[in-house]
């Protein structure tokens, strides 16, 4: 039941699906009045909703009660099953399939399925060949903004991720875990065929060759194959 008239109107148009408030620059269409609103919002680049911590400005109150929880730490979405916490309900949404197993956004060329929408978003670009994050300086493209940020380091010399046992750095997260193992021993890519172990995935699947027998690596000019594309440089070196 509704308290308003108004209201039920409004609700009435989720079923009917009749959008009335129209956008005059783009002709988007919206079921409420206020929706209109915020969205002009990203014509106008409006941002009436200030952060009084770190003055950062949001097109909606939403965006900043989220916001807030940064500084807060506050993170009231609770998963159920494993007890992890998040500042957004989205973000359980997406966790929850971790568990589930579901995979609802599919590739309609290749039929791989995603979690997330946006990483659907990301793998269209496999199909396309769209790389949309340009590097000012040398004219790059990256199919993920992540790529380009990483990227950008190459430039500018930033290693942000250091190593606080020998204070090493690296451009890469990623490169900083690896690096770990160093002084960690851990190995935890494990050869099914053998058992030996590896720091890193790469190296796994070199030694997986030792087993297929497969040599990747060619040479153009007298059409030897090699295991490692080490091997074949200085192979190279032999013409």
């Amino acid at each position: 039941s509704f308290a308003e008239s108004g209201h039920l109107v409004t609700h009435m148009r989720t079923h009917t699906g009749e959008k009335p408030y129209n956008c005059k620059i783009c002709s988007k269409s919206f079921t409420t009045s206020g929706s209109l609103v915020t969205h002009m919002r990203t014509h106008t680049g409006e941002k009436p909703y200030n952060c009084k911590i770190c003055s950062k400005s949001f097109t909606t109150s939403g965006n900043l009660v989220t916001h807030m929880r940064t500084h807060t730490g506050e993170k009231p979405y609770k998963c159920k099953i494993c007890e992890k916490s998040f500042t957004m309900s989205s973000s359980l949404v997406t966790h929850i399939r971790t568990h589930t197993g579901e995979k609802p956004f599919n590739c309609k060329i290749c039929s791989k399925s995603f979690a997330e929408s946006g990483k659907l978003n990301v793998h269209m670009r496999t199909h396309t060949g769209e790389k949309p994050f340009k590097c000012k300086i040398c004219g790059k493209s990256f199919s993920v903004s992540s790529r380009l940020v990483t990227h950008i380091r190459t430039h500018t010399g930033e290693k942000p991720y250091k190593c606080k046992i020998c204070s090493k750095s690296f451009t890469e997260s990623g490169n900083l875990a690896t690096h770990m193992r160093t002084h960690t021993g851990e190995k935890p890519f494990k050869c099914k065929i053998c058992s030996q172990t590896f720091m890193q995935s790469g190296h796994l699947s070199t030694h997986m060759r030792t087993h297929t027998g497969e040599k990747p690596f060619k040479c153009k000019i007298c059409s030897q194959t090699f295991m490692q594309s080490g091997h074949l440089s200085t192979h190279m070196r032999t013409h």
